[in-house]
């Protein structure tokens, strides 16, 4: 068994009501790292504890996580033949990051968009300026119906992004705009942000294995 279909049974043995969502989950990470490995990235959006959730998420994806990230081989090299010890000691201590965006990160063009052209399109407008075809929009709304969430994956579509929401049961409005929609099996809000946290941390573990399962990073 791959590592990685380990690191998704160790969900499901935790947390069992899952079991359903097995599919579409290692879907979610696959998509995730085929991503990666065409020279992507991951953009995260949602709302309130859901926007806490996206900041986590690129936390654990621009440095390590759960295995060491020794840094790309040829930057390393690069900063130790130009900056001498100095650049050694930055090679030797910077992680290999993988490239995620939280669009609730950047409050003063959060706090422009939404005065200048609504709070509707706070995503959308990041979306259009940041996104490119085969990018990942990870898109988190409890209930699937978070008017700027949705946009966002309207956007993301339209530019030949691969769109992954994370919702609860019912799906919501949302569900028509994702290409995987990971609908945990609950309706209220801190119940489905309960599941959510589980789910995104491996996502996180499936990728950063498949990128760093022997710490080499070419």
């Amino acid at each position: 068994m791959g590592m990685n279909k380990v690191v998704l049974q160790e969900l499901l043995e935790r947390h069992d009501r899952l079991k359903p969502l097995e599919f579409v989950i290692r879907r979610a990470g696959e998509s995730m790292i085929d991503c990666y490995r065409k020279g992507g990235k991951v953009l995260v959006c949602g709302n309130g504890g859901s926007s806490a959730d996206a900041d986590h998420i690129v936390g654990e994806l621009m440095k390590s996580f759960e295995k060491k990230r020794p840094l790309e081989r040829k930057v390393g090299e690069n900063l130790h033949e130009r900056f001498g010890d100095q650049g050694k000691w930055l090679a030797d201590n910077l992680q290999q990051g993988l490239p995620a965006l939280s669009l609730s990160a950047h409050t003063s063009l959060v706090t422009a968009i939404s005065n200048d052209l609504g709070g509707d399109l706070v995503f959308a407008q990041q979306v259009t300026g940041y996104g490119d075809a085969g990018d990942v929009l990870l898109a988190l709304s409890t209930s699937g119906n978070a008017r700027n969430v949705i946009n966002a994956l309207m956007v993301a579509k339209t530019k030949g992004m691969i769109t992954i929401g994370m919702t609860g049961e019912t799906g919501g409005k949302m569900k028509e705009f994702c290409d995987i929609l990971i609908n945990v099996p609950e309706k209220r809000t801190a119940c489905v942000q309960e599941l959510h946290l589980p789910i995104y941390h491996t996502l996180c573990r499936m990728v950063e294995f498949a990128f760093f399962g022997n710490n080499r990073f070419k």
